[in-house]
């Protein structure tokens, strides 16, 4: 089992408000997790700091995480904490105010994997040569198209696309969405969406089907990104399951 994340800041912005981490506990379970940030004077950055610092640092405190109870419970309880510690950063640093992030986080045991997320990060498996998105994006455009007032191709280019409905910092009340996922699958990504607004699934999945090494996959997909403008912060966290590496 090999992984690797890489964050890059485009070619617009000028600094990067994205956050991302891998750790394992002493029991050699392991958490990916990414943060997207939002906000003005460099508010954005702080947001997904203290979400990836916090998430880190607890996951790596614990022995293990328990059961998949356990971890739902834990899931639910670390992205509450986070959300209070965003809170906490705005009461005492007014010029703050208004920042929040994304988070999405996947836990893999020898027993589970689990995905968490609130906001516009993403969450993947990849399986047979395909990427499976398992996270629901937390946007008024998703809505809209759930609801059936837009389709897939008209909220691709909608200029509301990446009005967040849910994000870590913005209400006082979190609600998560957690996803069980079979272990069988052959690799996990986890993205900010300046990687999925650049380049569809297939287009990802070609380059991780490449024989290159997961780093030299990861600043590929950043390249391509780049490429066709880099509007947004870009950040992957990838871990091969198959070790083949």
């Amino acid at each position: 089992m090999r992984y690797y994340y890489l964050t890059d800041p485009g070619k617009v912005r000028d600094h990067n408000e994205d956050s991302v981490v891998i750790t394992e506990n002493s029991s050699k379970e392991i958490l990916l997790a990414v943060a997207d940030g939002m906000g003005g004077h460099n508010a954005g950055e702080v947001a997904s700091s203290i979400a990836i610092s916090h998430i880190g640092k607890r996951f790596r405190e614990m022995s293990s995480v328990g059961n998949q109870e356990d971890a739902f419970n834990w899931l639910k309880e670390i992205f509450s904490e986070i959300n209070v510690l965003i809170y906490k950063h705005t009461e005492e640093h007014p010029e703050s105010k208004g920042m929040g992030t994304t988070l999405v986080v996947a836990i893999l045991t020898d027993e589970f994997l689990l995905f968490g997320n609130i906001g516009d990060s993403s969450g993947f498996v990849v399986k047979n040569n395909a990427l499976h998105k398992i996270t629901e994006d937390h946007t008024l455009v998703n809505l809209l198209v759930k609801s059936g007032e837009l389709t897939e191709e008209e909220a691709k280019d909608h200029p509301r696309k990446n009005v967040l409905m849910k994000a870590l910092g913005a209400i006082t009340n979190v609600e998560i969405d957690i996803f069980s996922v079979e272990k069988d699958i052959d690799g996990i990504m986890l993205c900010s969406d300046g990687l999925t607004n650049m380049l569809d699934t297939e287009q990802i999945m070609k380059v991780l089907n490449e024989e290159l090494t997961i780093e030299e996959k990861l600043q590929k997909l950043i390249f391509k990104c780049n490429n066709r403008g880099g509007n947004d912060n870009i950040s992957i966290a990838y871990l091969d399951k198959g070790g083949a590496e």
